[in-house]
């Protein structure tokens, strides 16, 4: 491996490896860099039903594998390691990661994002006792036992069908009257005995003896208070952009996504985003996967000026 590369990706998920597999089949040298699992978060989905090309679905860990393979099939180039800077300069960028530094003529961001947490006392201390923010990864654990799933959207009412499988019983807590997942998905939970929705409640405290024992809960019509006893909790409101390190250097929007133009071009020349960092994206992998591949294509455009 060197240090200097035509282009540098940040993030090895559906957008980052597709834009791999674009630049480096047109022969640029690319190195991608990921801080965690190659495939990013949809590794997490026990099955993916929606990308083309996989009638019967696949498994989110095969898929980010499978196009890992494609891409560095055709030369990429793949490095476990944190980025912690970046310093923009047209066609003489660093990056700074826990690996080395690295000179790219061009970056391509698609560093996604990360759960967000409730912010209530005990989610902290209970994480990995109780508390997850994986239900794929951690649903087996809790067989026969009720757990909770805080959320409304498609991944919180994906996680309650998936945990239905092993637990006795997923109470589904939403802090509204009504969900925000696909209609689809809604009637398979609404017709699943082992889900139990808890509407219009908050959840204020998690609390256990060395693992989590029980929820407090808060109604938001009247504010009464209540006990919920179970095993325990997936939290899933959402995701956070890994965006950090582009604030103050490029645009942000008001939840911090980077924001680029329809080619996926940031204000600074030469700098890319792709994926769920970037605004108004939607944070599908199909949708990221195409982000990627329009953002390596808007980079070979630049380096070839």
């Amino acid at each position: 491996m060197n240090n200097n590369y035509h282009v540098v990706i940040i993030g090895g998920g559906p957008a980052g490896l597709t834009a791999g597999l674009y630049s480096a089949r047109s022969r640029f040298n690319t190195l991608l860099i990921e801080k965690g699992i190659i495939g990013g978060q949809i590794t997490n989905a026990e099955r993916v039903e929606n990308y083309p090309g996989f009638p019967k679905g696949i498994s989110g860990i095969d898929l980010g594998q499978l196009i890992h393979e494609q891409a560095t099939s055709y030369g990429l180039e793949t490095l476990l390691a944190e980025v912690t800077k970046a310093v923009p300069s047209q066609r003489h960028n660093l990056v700074s990661t826990s690996e080395g530094d690295f000179a790219a003529e061009s970056i391509i961001i698609a560093s996604g994002s990360q759960f967000r947490k409730l912010g209530v006392p005990g989610e902290d201390e209970f994480v990995g006792k109780g508390v997850s923010y994986c239900a794929t990864c951690d649903g087996p654990l809790f067989k026969d036992k009720t757990v909770a799933v805080i959320g409304g959207g498609d991944a919180a009412i994906t996680d309650a069908l998936y945990l239905s499988k092993f637990a006795s019983s997923v109470k589904v807590i939403h802090r509204r009257s009504q969900l925000r997942a696909n209609k689809i998905i809604q009637e398979r939970a609404m017709v699943e005995p082992k889900i139990e929705f808890i509407w219009d409640t908050l959840v204020t405290q998690i609390e256990g003896d060395g693992v989590v024992k029980q929820l407090m809960l808060k109604s938001t019509k009247n504010a009464k208070i209540s006990i919920l006893e179970l095993a325990g909790v997936f939290v899933a409101i959402g995701s956070e952009p890994n965006s950090a390190q582009w604030r103050g250097l490029l645009p942000l929007d008001e939840g911090g996504y980077i924001i680029t133009n329809e080619i996926m071009e940031t204000r600074i020349p030469g700098i890319f985003a792709a994926g769920d960092v970037r605004h108004n994206s939607a944070r599908q992998a199909i949708t990221a996967a195409g982000d990627g591949a329009t953002a390596a294509m808007s980079a070979e455009r630049f380096l070839s000026f």
